[in-house]
């Protein structure tokens, strides 16, 4: 099993277990054991798909006897009415699961489609869209899979992962009458060759001190265009360049033509919608055929 899958395999998991903690009763009680059922992923509006294999990690995880035929892949684009995948298999695993599954692809897909817009909105200007740590707790993994589904990029994975010294950091360090220069060169002489300084300003006179100290990226946090387009030009290639604050599908156009190197956007995964996503069951039971309310929209 591979580390991806291990990692889909116990967030599912966790899901599986707070829906359904000692079973399904409803299922359990009201369904056949030896009912069988046949299900369409149906989407109810466009968008851009990710999270089809933690889709199908749900019906597997409830019961390996469920077969999840995927007819489309991340980061495909469909449209309303679409059959995205079909699943077949004991009624009662599919009807456990379908909640779960549901509400994970609808998820992730709404923050790949967001992402997808974004990404479309700076075409052409060589600025790339990244995501932040603004994430659904428990659900990172997932959600920076969905960014890089809609076409975005990822930031750092963790606090482990970079240094990356925000505006309280500074704050700290001032206060306490450091020099920020020698603060980011001593930082830099004790981290891993491997990992990366990144140093958050908001104003354009903290510049020089954050260049003399060595920053591999310079966030140019709520500045305004102009202040952004003279940050770009006093860096001069010394450092990406990255902008943050301020950030939407309405400014970030204008942001990009700056000349930065990177927008990160925390709308992307603390402010995307749910797409409407419903899987239709048609369940057999004992030969006998009858359609059962199609079930998704926003979870219930």
């Amino acid at each position: 099993m591979s580390t991806v899958q291990r990692e889909v395999d116990r967030i599912v998991s966790a899901a599986l277990e707070e829906d359904a903690p000692w079973g399904d009763l409803t299922s359990e009680t009201l369904i056949p054991a030896d009912a069988s059922a046949t299900a369409a992923l149906v989407s109810r509006e466009p968008g851009v798909l990710s999270g089809i294999e933690v889709f199908a990690a749900a019906f597997r995880l409830v019961d390996p006897a469920i077969q999840v035929e995927r007819l489309a892949a991340d980061g495909e684009l469909f449209a309303a009415g679409d059959v995205l995948a079909r699943v077949h298999g004991p009624a009662r695993g599919i009807l456990t699961a379908e909640r779960v599954a549901l509400n994970l692809l609808q998820r992730m897909s709404g923050v790949a489609t967001l992402t997808a817009a974004y990404v479309a909105a700076v075409d052409g200007t060589g600025a790339r869209i990244v995501d932040t740590r603004k994430t659904t707790p428990g659900l990172r993994s997932l959600e920076r899979q969905a960014v890089r589904d809609g076409g975005g990029r990822n930031h750092r994975r963790s606090l482990s992962d970079a240094i990356m010294a925000k505006d309280n950091h500074l704050a700290v360090l001032t206060a306490g009458g450091v020099d920020l220069a020698a603060a980011l060169r001593s930082a830099r002489e004790r981290m891993p060759h491997t990992a990366h300084l990144e140093v958050e300003i908001d104003r354009l006179d903290q510049l020089d001190a954050v260049l003399a100290g060595g920053a591999d990226t310079i966030m140019l946090d709520n500045f305004g265009l102009d202040d952004l387009r003279e940050g770009v030009r006093r860096i001069d290639g010394r450092a990406t360049v990255e902008a943050s604050g301020g950030v939407n599908l309405d400014t970030v156009a204008a942001i990009a033509a700056t000349g930065v190197d990177v927008i990160s956007v925390g709308a992307l995964t603390h402010s995307a919608r749910a797409l409407d996503l419903g899987l239709d069951v048609e369940i057999a039971l004992g030969g006998l055929e009858g359609p059962v309310a199609p079930s998704g929209g926003m979870p219930v």
